[in-house]
């Protein structure tokens, strides 16, 4: 898909918030080692892609956008950035190929955007940690079991439980992720031309 001049510069102004977030309060949540600082991340990423999604609603803006934030990643210092820039590349591509789907970016399209890309997070570690760092499968999936059962506090023999709360809680605060940029995009639209009738769909 092409791109104006002016929609270019728009999804990298997007593309280079995301980024921004990534350097600075990504640097902080992996310094204080945070729980869940990647899904943290990835909510905050979203909801600046999907808002840049509705100025430029056409296929592959989501994608730019996040390739410009794992290009600024590149310059995160003091830290490993090969996972979070896959990361921010594989949510973006999510977001986009969910997005991809409908006609035009509507709210429940975004919400639903949203809740793939954030369950993401739960899924990479699967894929990253054996290829990376050489970490088995299995290994990845008793660390998630036991993040789940410090943070809700849960016997760590109830797997099935903990694996249910732990997608159903991603895929909720991906929800709430597309809700909170179609409003964002519904905003500053309205600030931006005076009316929130240039963003189509409901």
């Amino acid at each position: 898909m092409k791109f104006t001049t002016r929609q270019l510069v728009t999804l990298a102004v997007f593309g280079a918030l995301w980024g921004v977030v990534e350097i600075s309060l990504g640097s902080v949540l992996h310094a204080v080692n945070l729980p869940m600082s990647g899904t943290v991340l990835a909510a905050i990423g979203l909801v600046v892609a999907l808002t840049g999604r509705l100025f430029v609603p056409k296929r592959g803006a989501t994608l730019f956008i996040g390739v410009i934030a794992l290009v600024l990643k590149l310059f995160s210092i003091g830290s490993v950035v090969v996972g979070p820039m896959i990361g921010i590349f594989s949510e973006a591509l999510v977001a986009e190929v969910t997005l991809s789907a409908f006609k035009r970016p509507t709210r429940y399209a975004l919400m639903l955007a949203g809740g793939l890309g954030v369950l993401w997070t739960l899924v990479q570690p699967f894929v990253t940690n054996p290829l990376l760092f050489g970490r088995g499968i299995f290994v990845v999936w008793l660390d998630m079991l036991d993040l789940g059962a410090r943070l809700f506090g849960l016997d760590p023999g109830a797997w099935i439980w903990i694996a249910a709360v732990l997608v159903a809680g991603h895929l909720l605060i991906g929800l709430v992720v597309g809700w909170l940029a179609w409003n964002a995009g519904r905003l500053l639209q309205d600030r931006i031309s005076g009316s929130i009738l240039t963003i189509p769909g409901s």
